[in-house]
């Protein structure tokens, strides 16, 4: 793929920001996003309101070169704790707010793209950052994370199955523990070093390990591959 203009949803750190940073390497344009101000190179959208993903799209089309996006990344999420013993509108305000930036807006994305491939007749890729929770769930207290991501694999396999035939691609990556903000508290709440008995490597993954696999499904995995889950998490969850 030459010159690929890539959208990267929550750019501005972790996953995300090590992503653009091995894409840029590779040579492709890379159009960022954050949900607050960051610098004037990053699209700001804020993904928990329905117009968010809308505004998003529009706006990476218009700052796009070629008036295209070849690749979508769908990398923004939330990892926020919801206790059983919460209130009742407080467990549903976050279960709700977590589908909506994890699952609902990755989804909006995601059509916005197949619909503009198929109206333009070219190719093109999404590369979706799930989670190991997608697969063997999570703590008592993040139901709602491990729902959005269980349905972003969903999602992924849908898509790929649908529209293959037209070129239109779809990987996922499903991490495990990985070294980013959003994993930090998680951590040290669930025993810190201790977590890592768990986890076959002995260590949890670094973002640049999670970025390297991303890049490759955006540039390089071949069209065989469409469908595919990539599983990054030590070996702490094997299927």
């Amino acid at each position: 793929m030459a010159e690929p203009v890539i959208l990267v949803t929550g750019s501005s750190r972790g996953i995300g920001g090590a992503i653009v940073e091995l894409l840029r390497a590779r040579g492709a344009t890379v159009l960022c996003h954050a949900a607050h101000d960051y610098d004037d190179d990053t699209i700001v959208a804020d993904l928990s309101e329905p117009i968010g993903p809308q505004m998003l799209w529009e706006e990476a089309l218009a700052r796009s070169p070629s008036g295209e996006i070849d690749v979508l990344v769908n990398n923004a999420g939330i990892f926020e704790a919801n206790p059983l013993d919460s209130s009742d509108i407080q467990w549903l305000d976050k279960w709700e707010d977590t589908l909506r930036v994890n699952l609902t807006a990755a989804a909006q994305l995601s059509r916005f793209a197949v619909r503009h491939w198929l109206d333009s007749g070219e190719d093109g890729r999404l590369v979706h950052i799930a989670s190991r929770a997608g697969h063997r769930g999570d703590s008592p207290e993040h139901w709602h994370y491990a729902a959005s991501k269980g349905g972003m694999l969903a999602l992924h396999k849908t898509i790929a199955r649908a529209y293959a035939a037209e070129g239109i691609l779809s990987f996922a990556i499903a991490p495990g523990f990985t070294d980013t903000a959003m994993a930090e508290d998680y951590l040290q709440s669930r025993g810190g070093a201790g977590l890592l008995a768990d986890i076959p490597l002995g260590r949890v993954a670094e973002p640049e390990e999670i970025a390297a696999i991303a890049v490759f499904c955006a540039l390089d995995a071949p069209a065989s591959m469409t469908g595919a889950v990539i599983d990054a998490n030590g070996a702490s969850y094997v299927r």
